[in-house]
Parts: structure tokens; C-alpha cells; sequence
């Protein structure tokens, strides 16, 4: 009996030699995966980046219709981010964050976006929506709102629209990988997008 329980003791344990190989296996295939992602250079990611926001852009309106929402793309140039917006019920433009997919998402460092909007009307001062209760910011107007009141601060809308109805607002959007201290030449990507998904991309490119 004694015997049965020792070798069973000596069955159900490792040895140091068995820990050390795991141990050594998860490093290299750690090490492995490091090396994989390092390995990317900013051209790819700059595609997959380039990839993403087309292909997210492209779900949200797609949500729009199938939920008959008033949605909305906002970019944050200063710091290379952007994220998607819907008109609530009382005519007021929040994030959409009930979904990862659609919140807020920043460039890598050295990587940068830039929007253009050349010759729309809502890039001028005329009103987008025709209501005196909006100004040219798509806020509501500060007419009979004190200052210092929490009501004035309202959140940015966005320059990109996802009508319910399927049609968006006309863009181009740049992203680019200028590195500082690297030889990798500087890349750039071109989404755009003429009244109704799917966007189009260009690139890589030379030159903006």
C-alpha cells in the first residue's frame, strides 16, 4: 500500500526540468508574438488603420438605416482621433458609446488624420438646420441661457453626417505615418466617400 502511494505521489508532480521547458516555451512564443508586432512596419499599419475606419464607417451607417438614427462622424485633428455621434430625442448630439466599435479611437504616435469638407454649405456660416433655436455650431443658441449655466455646454457636432436614409456627407479624409527618427519614407492613405457607402480608399500614396 505504501509503495502504491508513493509512486502515485511521484506520478502527479513536475520536475524542475518539465517547469523550466514551460516556462521557456511561453517565452518564446511571447517573445514570438512581440516580435511579430514590432516587426509591422507603418506602412501596414497605417493600411490597417486606413481599413478599420472604412470598415466601421461603413457599419454605422448601416446601423442608421436599420435603426432609422441620425448618426454622426466627429474628428479630433489636434488629437488624431475620432468617434461616432447620434441625435438624441430632444435634438441633441451625444456619443455613441453602447458599442466599443464606435467609440473613440486614436492614431498610433507619428500616425495623423486630416478631414476636407472643401465647398460644403455647412462649411460656411449659413445655418445647417433652418431654425433660429440653432447657430452655425450646431448648438443650441445661447439667446436667454445665463452664463456659467451647464446648458451651454454643449458637445460638438459632428462634420460628418449618416442620414437614416442612407446618404452621408461627401468627404475626404488623409491619414498619414510621417516618422521623426526612422528611414521609413512617409505614407499616406485616402478614404473617401460621395453621398452613400461604401467609402472608397486610396493608397498607399507618396504624397497627400
Amino acid at each position: 500500500m505504501k509503495s502504491h502511494r508513493s509512486t502515485f505521489s511521484k506520478c502527479t508532480g513536475f520536475t524542475l526540468l518539465e517547469v523550466m521547458l514551460v516556462l521557456l516555451i511561453m517565452g518564446l512564443a511571447t517573445g514570438a508574438v512581440v516580435l511579430s508586432y514590432n516587426g509591422e512596419n507603418g506602412r501596414d499599419i497605417l493600411k490597417k488603420q486606413t481599413l478599420r475606419l472604412q470598415v466601421v464607417f461603413n457599419m454605422a451607417s448601416d446601423y442608421a438605416v436599420l435603426n432609422q438614427r441620425q448618426l454622426g462622424l466627429r474628428v479630433e485633428d489636434n488629437n488624431n482621433s475620432y468617434y461616432f455621434m447620434y441625435l438624441d430625442e430632444t435634438q441633441e448630439w451625444q456619443k455613441l458609446e453602447f458599442d466599443d466599435t464606435f467609440a473613440e479611437h486614436q492614431l498610433p504616435e507619428f500616425f495623423s488624420l486630416e478631414l476636407f469638407l472643401t465647398g460644403l454649405p455647412w462649411e460656411t456660416d449659413n445655418n445647417l438646420i433652418s431654425s433660429d433655436i440653432f447657430d452655425e455650431k450646431l448648438t443650441v443658441s445661447r439667446d436667454g441661457v445665463e452664463i456659467g449655466n451647464e446648458e451651454e455646454k454643449k458637445i460638438k457636432p459632428p462634420q460628418i453626417f449618416i442620414f437614416s436614409s442612407g446618404e452621408i456627407t461627401p468627404f475626404s479624409m488623409t491619414l498619414a505615418y510621417e516618422p521623426e527618427f526612422s528611414n521609413e519614407l512617409p505614407t499616406y492613405f485616402r478614404v473617401n466617400g460621395q453621398d452613400s457607402i461604401p467609402l472608397t480608399t486610396e493608397g498607399p500614396l507618396d504624397a497627400p
